[in-house]
């Protein structure tokens, strides 16, 4: 497509959408000056000049006054409360007050088992707006899509109207979250795997917006790319729903390690975040400086189901519920898991200064 064309209707779609937001109202009169303030600043849009990266929205978000930047992840966890959700949200509400964070990474499966059903159904209020209520947890969520999202109506999941309904809501298929010293690059990895294309018998996938599929994965291919090299951050994290590495049921995902894998390889980036399995896990690389980390035990854990994985990769693995947290400043970034009690069960940190990193 034409790039000045291309870079126009980016400008004036994210103007629109900026608009848009601004004008709706507060999910909670409670939290009310508080979302005012993160209403304001978390979606003013960075326009890039690049015309490859035209259609990759990027949102700002502001550091702490001395710089630092910290904030919880959970994946995996839209069950209406059940299998220790509600649990882990306490928790979550706990540590978040702790750290004060500045907002919540969710790595998908948002809404089981088969994503939302359209705009007013009621899993929304009954999976997010009611369960994760504590006032540290009133921040903004960046939220990528998982594969079970996929199975609904992933045009309600990805709507601005759902912020109508909770302020805090920020849900789109990929997209730039830039907060200072650090650069998150949040990606729509469903598209990815063959055979949620080639078992299309076992479930049905809302694909509008992805077909034709190679064109997609190609064009977003380029905009991570291109968005990693532009990144002057100190810091660069990528988040995506499924598994690079993982010692947990689904292991490995194979079309990631081919086609993801080098650009992040390439690009000196920090940490993948992802969901998918079930669990809490902390990989090494002995190819790179890259850390795997799984934050999947918002609910529903799959206990025992463990595979072996070399020990000079695997450093942590933990099959029940849980989330994670993450403090940066400029110099360090250190990581937290957490059980459904609020234990710490692994801990780890960085500092940028040094070409690996310390256990």
């Amino acid at each position: 497509r034409d790039a000045k064309h291309n870079r126009t209707h980016h400008i004036l779609s994210s103007f629109l959408f900026s608009f848009f937001f601004s004008s709706l109202p507060m999910a909670s009169s409670k939290y009310k000056p508080i979302n005012f303030i993160f209403h304001v600043f978390y979606l003013i849009f960075i326009f890039s000049a690049h015309s490859s990266t035209a259609e990759l929205k990027r949102l700002l978000q502001p550091a702490k006054p001395d710089g630092r930047v910290s904030f919880l992840v959970i994946g995996d966890w839209g069950r209406g409360g059940s299998y220790n959700q509600s649990n882990v949200a306490l928790q979550m509400g706990e540590v978040g007050e702790k750290l004060n964070i500045d907002f919540v990474i969710s790595t998908g499966d948002n809404f089981y088992d088969n994503g939302l059903l359209g705009l007013d159904d009621p899993a929304f209020q009954d999976s997010f707006t009611n369960i994760y209520n504590a006032s540290s947890l009133q921040k903004p969520w960046y939220t990528v899509l998982g594969n079970h999202d996929y199975r609904g109506d992933v045009e309600a999941q990805l709507s601005p109207m759902l912020r109508a309904m909770d302020n805090r809501w920020v849900c789109m298929r990929s997209f730039v979250v830039n907060a200072e010293i650090v650069e998150f690059l949040f990606i729509d990895t469903t598209p990815f795997v063959d055979k949620y294309f080639v078992q299309p018998n076992k479930h049905v996938y809302d694909w509008r917006g992805v077909l034709p599929r190679q064109t997609y994965l190609n064009n977003l291919l380029q905009e991570v790319d291109v968005a990693l090299k532009e990144s002057t951050a100190k810091w660069k994290i990528v988040v995506g729903h499924h598994t690079i590495k993982s010692a947990g049921h689904h292991r490995n995902t194979i079309e990631l390690e081919k086609q993801l894998l080098p650009i992040l390889h390439a690009n000196d980036v920090d940490l993948y975040v992802n969901g998918h399995d079930h669990c809490l896990e902390h990989i090494s690389s002995v190819e790179s400086k890259i850390q795997f980390m799984t934050s999947g035990g918002g609910s529903k854990a799959w206990k025992g189901d463990v595979n072996h994985l070399d020990p000079q990769e695997l450093k942590f693995y933990y099959d029940g519920q849980g989330f994670m947290s993450v403090d940066i400043s400029e110099a360090e970034l250190r990581a937290v898991f957490y059980d459904v009690s609020g234990n710490v069960l692994h801990q780890w940190k960085t500092y940028k200064e040094s070409l690996y990193l310390t256990s």
